[in-house]
């Protein structure tokens, strides 16, 4: 995404966006996550959300600071009340305790293979924990809710389950043979692969299989209630809301990604 792409989306609603400004600077480390965040060449953070929050908080008054950190230390940090925001992130009980939700997507994570072997379909959750042939990676430190978590130590108890940092490395397994399956949302797999010149060719070969136990949820930010000031939760609460109810998000993700790839794991607020 250019950024000329993205001042355009964000212009038309920049009106929108005013409001009381933060006291202090806003602490958000965040873990690369397709094109949602990006760590650039320069060691700098970029992608989907930081780009669009530059414009929105310029207007707001307040000024994100950025660290780039595994998205397991990013959970931990966010518990332990040292991140200020969760980006981005889908919502779950567990997160639910230490922040407040603002939904900016809706979001699914999928079972992703690659295509064309003879390999029958995957239905169901116990389908994957039945076909014990089947190896299968997740990223540490993501979740996708009560059902995913299930299923992981499911598979961990079988012996079957790699876990990894991020997404390329489960790309480099998946390409060198070494996994079958993999679950996340195939835009986070998609843009991670299309960064990275050794695992691009999988862009074009990748399987999308949705199961029940893996429906349709929100995808956000969440914002600390352990780090934060009562005002400055609020502030930012106004913030996100007011971003959330434009379409810059949603238009980011369709300048950004396949419309056939959206289909599968995205959806408008």
């Amino acid at each position: 995404m250019t950024a000329t792409t993205l001042a355009m989306a964000m212009a038309a609603h920049a009106q929108t966006l005013a409001q009381p400004s933060c006291t202090r600077e806003i602490q958000v480390p965040v873990a690369p996550i397709g094109m949602s965040v990006t760590q650039l060449e320069n060691g700098a953070v970029g992608g989907i959300y930081p780009e669009i929050f530059q414009h929105a908080t310029a207007k707001a008054g307040c000024k994100f600071v950025y660290s780039i950190v595994p998205r397991a230390r990013l959970e931990v940090l966010f518990e332990m009340g040292k991140a200020d925001l969760l980006v981005p992130a889908s919502r779950t009980p567990a997160r639910d305790k230490h922040g407040t939700f603002v939904p900016m997507i809706g979001h699914r994570a999928t079972l992703l293979s690659l295509a064309g072997g003879t390999r029958a379909p995957l239905t169901s959750a116990q389908d994957l924990l039945d076909r014990k042939e089947l190896r299968v990676a997740v990223v540490r430190g993501y979740d996708f809710g009560e059902q995913y978590q299930w299923l992981v130590r499911e598979l961990s108890r079988q012996g079957r389950l790699y876990q990894e940092t991020d997404t390329v490395a489960i790309a480099r397994l998946m390409q060198a043979g070494a996994i079958d399956v993999t679950i996340m949302g195939p835009t986070t797999f998609l843009g991670a692969v299309q960064r990275d010149a050794r695992v691009a060719a999988l862009a074009d070969k990748l399987r999308v299989e949705p199961i029940a136990e893996l429906p349709w949820s929100w995808s956000g930010i969440y914002i600390s209630r352990h780090s934060l000031s009562p005002e400055d939760q609020a502030t930012l609460r106004d913030l996100m809301e007011r971003i959330a109810k434009s379409p810059a998000i949603l238009e980011a993700f369709q300048h950004t990604y396949k419309q056939d790839w959206l289909a599968e794991s995205v959806r408008p607020r």
